[in-house]
């Protein structure tokens, strides 16, 4: 059966976009020039954006279910970030004109998917033609209290630095995907494209961290170039212990063929773990936190007087730290 070409603007947010809008009176059923947000006093609107463009944030063969997913999913983990509740979200599509109804139908399938878990409405957004890559735009809203939300120039010398669950996952996917990821097991291979196309926003662990977590920011660009954006912003410095740092089964497979993979998976980016950093003294606090999300929070290192990341062990990283990271110029 051949597949339909997109309907009109009008037609295609009534099909398919407002049905994820249903719930949020605010919405105004996507039908007016601006969606109605309310905010309950002393809280402060939290806002961020994401875009993703096919062949460079995602294959462009990729299922449109996890583009979808992804996409909402990268904004989720910055409200994280600042320790921030969803409120809603508005969406930016630049499609190309022959791009079929059923990429579109899938598309909006991993967006109500993701509803069901998060239960952020769609509240607005545009969509165009174009000649060029897809791009798709997505911003979140949430909210935090007045004068408790987290920021990364909030670290101070002395303070103990933690990461969530895993680095290096995300850019192993990528690799995988790609065929570069050497002799990896199916079942490693999968489980890092999952990590890859899915991110875990940490949208609980970050409204745990409220009140207790001094420098805090998602792991998007590369676990060394967002802690260098906690030192810059800061203006501190940084020690790891790199034998400390959180892998996954599948990245020490990966290692045990292939040691120079250690670089690539601390500067990869694309975890989006929380990065954060806490008194010394509040560590029995983050033991604690761990436990009941049955997510792990591992120490691998401490903020210090000067600037920069350095590598306190000798694992063959050091080569890596000057201009690493992913760089979106």
């Amino acid at each position: 059966m051949k597949d339909r070409p997109l309907p009109a603007e009008f037609e295609l947010i009534e099909r398919f976009f407002a049905p994820l809008a249903k719930d949020y009176p605010g919405a105004l059923a996507l039908a007016d020039d601006g969606a109605l947000i309310e905010l309950d006093p002393g809280h402060r609107l939290v806002v961020t954006t994401d875009v993703l463009v096919a062949g460079v944030h995602f294959p462009a063969a990729d299922p449109p279910e996890s583009i979808a997913r992804k996409l909402l999913r990268v904004n989720l983990s910055d409200l994280a970030a600042m320790g921030a509740e969803p409120l809603a979200y508005l969406l930016a599509l630049a499609l190309a004109k022959d791009t079929p109804s059923s990429w579109l139908e899938g598309f909006v399938r991993g967006l109500g998917t993701d509803y069901a878990e998060f239960a952020i409405p769609l509240v607005g957004g545009d969509t165009v033609a174009t000649t060029g890559p897809m791009t798709l735009t997505l911003t979140a809203l949430g909210k935090v209290a007045e004068g408790s939300a987290l920021m990364r120039s909030a670290a101070k010398a002395g303070d103990a630095i933690f990461v969530s669950g895993c680095i290096g996952d995300g850019a192993l996917g990528l690799m995988a995907l790609e065929g570069r990821a050497g002799e990896l097991a199916a079942a490693h291979r999968d489980y890092v494209i999952d990590r890859y196309r899915l991110p875990r926003p940490r949208l609980a662990l970050g409204q745990r961290l409220v009140g207790l977590a001094h420098g805090v920011i998602d792991v998007s660009d590369g676990l060394i170039a967002d802690l260098g954006h906690i030192c810059q912003t800061s203006r501190l410095g940084a020690k790891i212990e790199g034998a400390s740092l959180p892998l996954s089964d599948a990245a020490r497979a990966a290692l045990a063929d292939d040691p120079g993979l250690l670089a690539t998976l601390v500067t990869g980016g694309d975890d989006y773990e929380l990065l954060f950093t806490i008194a010394p003294e509040a560590r029995g606090s983050v033991g604690e936190i761990s436990h009941d999300l049955g997510l792990a929070l591992t120490p691998i290192g401490s903020m210090c007087e000067g600037s920069g990341v350095t590598i306190v062990d000798g694992i063959g990283l050091e080569d890596v730290l000057e201009a690493s990271g992913y760089r979106h110029f």
